[in-house]
């Protein structure tokens, strides 16, 4: 993994006798033939029309309803006979439009380095859930946080084989020298029912549980608090547990541990609701955490509910 990523196709001779007006357009449509594409795609026949033509010539056919490819060899749904990326080509050109083109400097610094700053640098753990894109809920904008995201926001230990997550861990901590990690976990998270609801022994053949075996703590930790709740109010239980436990295993690695007790590194936990749109988050406390006994959790600080 590079800290410094490749650069972005974007050269503008400022003292060349191209107005800047055409300079941007041109980075906003790429070109005349961009342009014209998207013209094209204002003035297209009504769907409506289209599917009607194109059950007319599946009966004639015999085919059956389902994926084509057109002869553009673009992909469609022939329920719905759109193509699945139009929205997102839309999408697209409207961030390079209102964006990008209205931050260029920005985007054109980011291109020569990537140094994530949102006050203070910050590393994001958060899970592969669509809908908790730490992004969306904090904020976060290009070049202002470095996150790795997988199932159940899990943190495995120091001692077990290599994962993404770790490289992630060891690349932010060392090279990006971020000064914060945030986990961030959230409300009915499936990992963390696959944990709560999978059998002692794993499943070898299973990735899923293989993964999600890393909490197994958290999970001992809420069935030895909570194992007289509903199985819901338990996986909820484990969800916030398991982001300590979390916590408490980026400890377990030499350098992180050794930059929190110089305080130049912090590791904080985050909550997400999605439910009722609440975020909790908390501290830990290192002095205190050092002071307890092994395996009886971590201390935490700075305790607040954002709603």
């Amino acid at each position: 993994m590079a800290a410094t990523p490749t650069h972005l196709s974007i050269s503008h001779d400022l003292t060349s006798s191209t107005s800047l007006t055409n300079l941007q357009s041109q980075a906003i449509f790429g070109s005349k033939h961009c342009f014209k594409e998207i013209e094209k795609t204002q003035l297209r026949i009504p769907a409506s029309f289209r599917r009607k033509a194109l059950n007319l010539q599946m009966m004639a056919s015999g085919k059956t309803s389902g994926l084509t490819q057109e002869a553009n060899g673009v992909i469609t749904d022939r329920e719905n006979n759109t193509d699945v990326f139009d929205d997102m080509k839309q999408r697209f050109l409207s961030f390079k439009k209102l964006k990008y083109m209205d931050n260029l400097e920005h985007y054109k610094s980011l291109a020569e380095a990537q140094a994530p700053k949102f006050k203070q640098q910050f590393l994001v753990i958060a899970c592969a859930d669509s809908r908790v894109c730490p992004s969306a809920i904090l904020g976060f904008q290009p070049g202002e946080a470095f996150t790795v995201r997988n199932i159940a926001n899990l943190v495995p230990s120091y001692e077990s084989g290599p994962t993404e997550t770790k490289a992630a861990l060891e690349f932010s901590v060392n090279t990006l020298n971020v000064e914060n990690i945030l986990v961030v976990g959230h409300s009915r998270c499936g990992g963390i029912q696959a944990l709560m609801g999978m059998k002692d022994e794993v499943d070898s053949s299973s990735f899923i549980h293989n993964w999600v075996v890393t909490g197994k703590k958290a999970k001992e930790s809420t069935k030895a608090v909570a194992s007289n709740l509903h199985f819901d109010h338990q996986c909820q239980h484990c969800e916030k547990t398991s982001i300590n436990h979390s916590l408490e295993r980026l400890l377990g690695y030499p350098w992180i541990e050794e930059k929190v007790r110089k305080g130049s590194l912090s590791l904080h936990g985050g909550y997400y609701n999605f439910v009722d749109c609440t975020f909790e988050k908390w501290t830990l406390d290192y002095g205190a955490s050092r002071g307890k006994k092994e395996g009886s959790g971590i201390a935490v600080k700075d305790r607040s509910v954002w709603c």
